[in-house]
């Protein structure tokens, strides 16, 4: 991890590899985003997208990501100056730390990993890149304000990823993380409204550090966190309006265009076979660490005792071989969701955003057991559709066999899943997608 500093009067003289680099006929693009797991296949399918519509995109990650960039048909460049996981041993130590319950060791990860000045640092990088690689415009990470902040400094026209569900605090709508439905009542209503100010004013102490790079690059200082947001040509959250708890409005600059269904490389690449006629289970949780193991275990215990086949994908963290798994349940490092999804019946799943869609675009019903992030606000959208059913992340073999026993004898949640598949096929046909409004972005001319 690079914890040095920058000298802004000088420019990192980077080696383009010809190898590595997708020609088109079409406009440039740098795509600037962390390795966050889930929020990485979503932005890879858009850069895809828009290689096989002819356009060139750079991808500005960590060295982690570097594969499935290039397998997307990128370019790439690594992090230099900002935080950045060199290897998934470092991020799964860096993930253990900040959700584990020690403090001393979450604080001495913080300041081992970003140190001070993590937000110029991911500016410089972002703008070193722009200048080293000349683009048309930019895609950028919307969760990290100091890429966002880089992006705006290239001058360039800027484009914000959401790739999940709406994140900004915004008064009368459920804050992210809580898992709350919309207030109902007079208590519902003031706690939608007192939620979103005081995650403000929490956010609010880390102003200074922004506006201090901000006018660094000649820019007026914000006066909350989010409105960054607003300086962007586009935010484009990557979901379904039919999903998320949208706000009655929102700024005119937001854009909700679908989610991104396509399977990340290193799992469209595997090989599937259907064992044989029993209903089939797909469980699926976090691509990274996320203290799965036991969870993952005892869902394998569970589907043992089911007449079901079941199929266990552990992600990039967990090794198969730590999971024991009764004759009827195979478990695999990764499978090619979109062919597997097409023959389930149900999946099991912590409630990331990526696996929720899927799932809910198959038409397939959800055993929800989150774990946190964002996943009790995805799982309380699932219960809203009617297209599934919530469990502990605790949950005992007994109790996941008995929600997976509730879905499979109940069609109101599979026929739940059919209504809002079809809804989804109905968004994606009349909606502009990611790559439409990419494309859409006004040409900028290059600052000199």
């Amino acid at each position: 991890m690079s914890a040095s500093k920058l000298d802004p009067c000088k420019h990192r003289q980077v080696s383009e590899d010809p190898v590595r680099t997708n020609i088109g006929p079409g406009r440039r693009f740098l795509l600037a985003v962390i390795d966050g797991g889930g929020t990485v296949p979503p932005a890879l399918g858009v850069a895809a997208d828009l290689v096989r519509r002819g356009h060139q995109v750079r991808v500005l990650a960590d060295p982690t990501i570097e594969v499935a960039a290039l397998a997307a048909g990128c370019a790439f460049s690594r992090w230099q100056e900002a935080p950045h996981f060199d290897s998934r041993v470092e991020q799964t130590a860096m993930i253990a730390a900040v959700e584990g319950r020690n403090p001393y060791r979450l604080l001495r990860a913080l300041r081992s990993f970003a140190g001070q000045g993590m937000t110029k640092r991911y500016a410089d990088d972002v703008i070193t890149t722009a200048q080293a690689f000349p683009v048309d415009a930019v895609l950028a990470e919307g969760a990290v304000p100091g890429i966002v902040i880089g992006a705006l400094g290239t001058r360039l026209p800027t484009a914000a990823l959401m790739p999940n569900i709406y994140l900004r605090p915004t008064v009368g709508f459920p804050l992210l993380g809580t898992g709350w439905r919309p207030g109902r009542g007079v208590m519902g209503r003031a706690r939608d409204r007192l939620a979103p100010k005081a995650a403000q004013w929490l956010l609010a102490r880390t102003l200074p550090r922004m506006n201090a790079v901000l006018t660094g690059y000649g820019q007026p200082p914000i006066r909350e966190l989010f409105e960054v947001l607003d300086r962007c040509t586009r935010v484009l959250v990557m979901t379904s309006p039919s999903f998320d708890f949208a706000p009655a409005r929102l700024p005119d600059n937001v854009r909700y265009v679908g989610p991104q269904l396509d399977d990340p490389v290193w799992a469209a690449e595997q090989t599937w076979r259907r064992p044989n006629s029993e209903p089939l289970i797909l469980v699926a949780t976090s691509s990274i660490f996320q203290h799965q193991t036991g969870l993952l275990q005892r869902i394998a215990q569970g589907l043992g005792n089911l007449p079901v086949r079941g199929l266990i994908t552990t992600g990039l963290a967990v090794d198969p071989q730590q999971i024991q798994a009764p004759p009827n349940v195979e478990v695999v490092q990764a499978a090619p969701h979109r062919q597997v999804l097409a023959e389930a019946s149900v999946v099991v799943t912590h409630a990331g955003h990526g696996t929720v869609l899927k799932a809910l675009a198959a038409g397939l019903p959800l055993v929800c057991a989150p774990m946190g992030r964002d996943q009790k606000d995805n799982t309380v959208r699932v219960l809203r559709l009617g297209a599934g059913v919530r469990i502990s992340k605790n949950a005992t073999p007994h109790q996941i066999a008995a929600a997976v026993t509730e879905i499979l004898e109940n069609p109101h949640y599979a026929s739940a899943a059919s209504r809002f598949a079809a809804a989804l096929a109905s968004e994606a046909a009349n909606t502009p997608s990611a790559a439409d409004e990419a494309e859409d972005l006004p040409d900028g001319a290059r600052p000199t």
